[in-house]
């Protein structure tokens, strides 16, 4: 890696962050979380109640770094080809009628899945092959997706009714679940001051595209210590009940543990971490800060833990006390949060 590329690199995604921040009031580690993403070209589910600033927060990201974007609110009665594309017949000037694919909206580079849960099992699958293979497939023809492409699906936590739930095979392909909570006392008294006045607020463009595919080929060559992949793999390891380095929370609170993309997920979001933060290096703080919305929506609770409301929060605790810390400020951190 060049030094000049990833202090250009860590600049940019500075002033990105800055941009985002001047738009978005509190949210630093939502913030933080998206931008990982982003660089290391991975989906997101965020979840939160109505009115706490999703749909804001990703039209932020979408000015800020200058790519296509499209919102699809999802409902009960959207198709998959509301979202896919479909085949339609157009006339040539000679009168011949065919067949010619018209792009639907998933033809973005970041695509909103407002409310993702308010449509069928079938409009939601449409997104697999997207987020997964980065194509659409029309007809028994493969139309590539333009890359940078990203999925940012919202959901709300608190409304049930007429409402489907993610499969987890769906689940599985989010980077992270990501959660929003209410503003503090301040955050919320800014937050008046900017949307109750005549100034309208939108970010700059910071970054452009070409810079972005960039960023995540430099984000895959920065360098992870092996004792660092052998940690994170335990910590993955350690969500299965049958598996010789679960807690006894495990054992008893959960029917399944994380897939190897938890792994994968929490390597390359953690080498993302460190561009954030300026570094070239991976550090064990960088994997325990994003274990949680790494795991979160990986993991399934059996009849017990579901019955005595155990929290994935009390679950990832037991796991960081099970698996052995190297590094000194893991510690502190860990200390802290108990």
């Amino acid at each position: 890696m060049i030094e000049s590329e990833f202090l250009e690199a860590r600049n940019k995604i500075a002033l990105l962050k800055s941009e985002i921040k001047r738009i978005i009031v509190g949210c630093d580690e939502v913030i933080d979380q998206i931008i990982i993403a982003l660089l290391a070209g991975g989906h997101i589910l965020l979840e939160g109640v109505p009115g706490i600033g999703k749909t804001l927060l990703v039209k932020t990201l979408s000015q800020a770094v200058g790519i296509r974007f499209a919102r699809i609110q999802f409902t009960p009665d959207l198709m998959p080809a509301d979202i896919t594309g479909t085949n339609i017949i157009i006339e040539d000037t000679d009168g011949k009628k065919s067949f010619q694919f018209q792009k639907g909206p998933v033809f973005n580079n970041i695509v909103l899945a407002d409310e993702i849960n308010r449509a069928t099992a079938k409009t939601q699958s449409a997104l697999l092959e997207a987020m997964q293979e980065f194509t659409v497939t029309a007809s028994g023809t493969k139309y590539p997706l333009e890359k940078p492409f990203i999925v940012i699906a919202t959901q709300n936590p608190i409304e049930m009714e007429g409402t489907y739930p993610l499969p987890e095979a769906q689940l599985d392909r989010f980077f992270f679940k990501t959660l929003m909570h209410m503003p503090s006392l301040l955050d919320l008294h800014e937050i008046i001051n900017r949307t109750t006045s005549d100034k309208i607020l939108n970010a700059s463009c910071i970054i452009n595209r070409d810079e972005i595919l960039n960023y995540q080929s430099l984000v895959k060559q920065i360098p992870v210590a092996s004792n660092l992949i052998e940690y994170t793999n335990k910590l993955v390891l350690a969500t299965h009940p049958d598996s010789e380095y679960s807690p006894d929370a495990v054992r008893r609170y959960l029917r399944y543990g994380a897939s190897p993309r938890a792994s994968q997920s929490l390597i390359l979001g953690a080498k993302g971490s460190a561009l954030l933060n300026g570094r070239l290096n991976v550090s064990q703080t960088d994997i325990v800060k994003l274990l949680l919305p790494v795991i979160r929506h990986r993991i399934i609770m059996n009849i017990e833990g579901e019955a005595n409301n155990i929290s994935v929060n009390d679950i990832i605790k037991e796991i960081t006390e099970k698996i052995d810390v190297i590094d000194p400020e893991t510690k502190r951190i860990l200390a802290l949060s108990k």
